[in-house]
């Protein structure tokens, strides 16, 4: 590998499906990212991740300033200097796109966040569902399982629907055995897949109230980016979403890096 880049930024984002590592140069431009499943070593996919973002930001791990982790797993990363709440990396990253007051709302596999931020990017207010797997990743994951649909295909299907399927229930289970009812009763396979996205949504709008700006991350999002266009007909807001919105915890975290090693920096001198 060969780059004139002389320092970079890392941030590792050790969720509890994906793991995330975002690369950043002095600019704070992203160089290089991947994103894999975490798996049960988180330590060892963490490296897999970093080898691949450092391919691609082709740049070695010689390079590395300072590295910041974050997440469910974040204190397995052998290599990170330091560690910062998912709330606080969630909250740097997007306002770094997005640099207003704002209301974040963060669709992951295993937990959802709201996050109310002032125009100057200080948290004023979070909300995290953690104890249910309802309005989350794992839910769609489960519900394509049952429809036997394959989970990428699931946002294509839902822009298909003509007449959708509202579920009554919030739980997993009882969604499951819900949505076999609908299709017992004959229902089209895109207005239910539908239904369970408009459940995702409004199980995360119940959480907190919205401010008038919206900005949306994760990795639900990323690859199911038709939840956005129904927040924005739901809500009759302008949604904002960052270029890499599985990546926000991750970048926000390589943003903290970042200025961990300018302070370093003053230190030392």
């Amino acid at each position: 590998m060969s780059n004139d880049t002389d320092e970079v930024f890392v941030g590792v984002d050790v969720g509890a499906s994906r793991t995330k590592v975002a690369i950043l140069d002095a600019a704070a431009n992203l160089i290089g990212y991947d994103v894999r499943k975490s798996g049960t070593d988180f330590a060892g996919t963490a490296d897999l991740c970093m080898e691949a973002s450092l391919d691609m930001a082709a740049v070695s791990r010689n390079k590395i300033q300072y590295c910041v982790s974050t997440g469910y797993g974040r204190k397995n990363v052998a290599f990170s200097r330091e560690t910062k709440t998912e709330i606080s990396c969630h909250a740097r990253g997007c306002y770094h796109y997005f640099p207003m007051a704002m209301t974040i709302i963060d669709i992951g596999g295993q937990d959802n966040k709201v996050i109310k931020l002032d125009d100057q990017g200080r948290r004023i207010n979070f909300k995290m569902n953690r104890k249910c797997a309802a309005g989350t990743g794992a839910f769609l994951e489960e519900m394509s399982a049952r429809l036997d649909i394959p989970l990428e295909e699931m946002d294509a299907l839902a822009r298909q629907s003509t007449e959708m399927v509202e579920l009554g229930s919030y739980c997993t289970v009882f969604s499951g055995t819900e949505v076999l009812e609908k299709i017992r009763q004959g229902k089209k396979v895109p207005d239910i897949v539908k239904g369970l996205f408009f459940s995702v949504i409004k199980r995360v709008l119940e959480m907190d109230s919205l401010t008038d700006r919206v900005a949306m991350t994760g990795g639900v999002v990323e690859h199911n980016p038709y939840l956005v266009d129904m927040v924005r007909e739901i809500t009759s807001r302008d949604i904002l979403v960052p270029e890499h919105p599985q990546l926000t915890g991750a970048v926000g975290a390589a943003l903290f890096a970042r200025e961990a090693a300018a302070a370093e920096m003053i230190r030392d001198e």
